[in-house]
């Protein structure tokens, strides 16, 4: 099914939906639907008026990019592929929809590492141009160290039931071999394209025009509104901390305020 879909998507020269289509780690949706979908918002009038409906109504403006199910209220909440009409369609590495200065807060858990570098670089450039003056983005994502760390002989117990969970249930290798198999199937498994540390993701931040780049603590900051996002229940206890870094940063200026909202 999933073979006859892509042959279709190229017949009427959708190649670009195509490669969306193998990008996306989203299930909810069959091929078929997804073909569907694409038809019935590909004309992004549909997402554009989602768009204005949430601005007018919303002082403060908070964009969550890549929301999967961690749908958060008076969030604007996007992905790639929805899967409800009240959340936005976005592809993170194309121009948003989304005017210049219209954003407060950007928010985007464990999805940046779903891209290739160019396109991550492409998406923070993009919520630089959408934030206001003195808005403030946060990001969360795998660290690299926490790979490394897990490739060391001493291994804290926390690490070593990680270890046990990815090699027993999702890739079942045989023991003594776990942590080998878990750091090469992560950094290649759920459509993973680039694991950041921090130097990284610190330095694709002030490239893009940010300020005032730290680090916090899954789910907390220094700010209320960033407080409490990571979705932590979707993991065993403590594997989503153990993976993530998090960082944020601000918009201090608007000179580098980039193309204007696109059509």
């Amino acid at each position: 099914m999933r073979q006859q879909a892509k042959q279709v998507l190229k017949k009427v020269h959708l190649d670009g939906v195509a490669r969306a289509l193998r990008r996306t780690s989203q299930r909810r949706l069959s091929s078929i639907g997804r073909i569907l979908w694409y038809f019935k918002r590909r004309s992004g009038r549909f997402d554009n008026e989602l768009i204005n409906r949430y601005l007018a109504a919303h002082e403060i403006r908070r964009l969550h990019i890549g929301c999967g199910g961690n749908v958060r209220d008076g969030w604007l909440n996007a992905d790639l592929f929805p899967w409800s009409s009240s959340i936005l369609h976005l592809d993170a590495t194309s121009p948003f929809s989304i005017g210049n200065e219209e954003l407060d807060y950007i928010f985007s858990e464990h999805m940046i590492e779903h891209v290739a570098y160019s396109e991550g670089a492409s998406m923070l450039s993009e919520c630089y141009r959408t934030l206001r003056e003195n808005g403030k983005i946060r990001i969360s994502t795998p660290d690299l160290a926490f790979l490394i760390d897990l490739y060391k002989s001493e291994k804290t117990d926390l690490q070593k039931e990680y270890v046990k969970c990815a090699a027993d249930r999702i890739i079942k290798v045989p023991p003594g071999y776990g942590d080998t198999f878990v750091i090469n199937n992560f950094v290649r498994a759920w459509g993973h394209k680039f694991i950041y540390d921090e130097k990284t993701l610190r330095a694709s931040l002030e490239k893009a025009g940010f300020a005032k780049v730290t680090r916090h603590e899954l789910n907390e900051s220094d700010d209320e509104t960033l407080r409490n996002l990571e979705n932590e229940n979707r993991m065993a206890p403590g594997f989503l901390r153990l993976e993530t870094f998090t960082l944020e940063a601000t918009k201090l200026g608007t000179t580098r305020a980039r193309s204007s909202r696109q059509p």
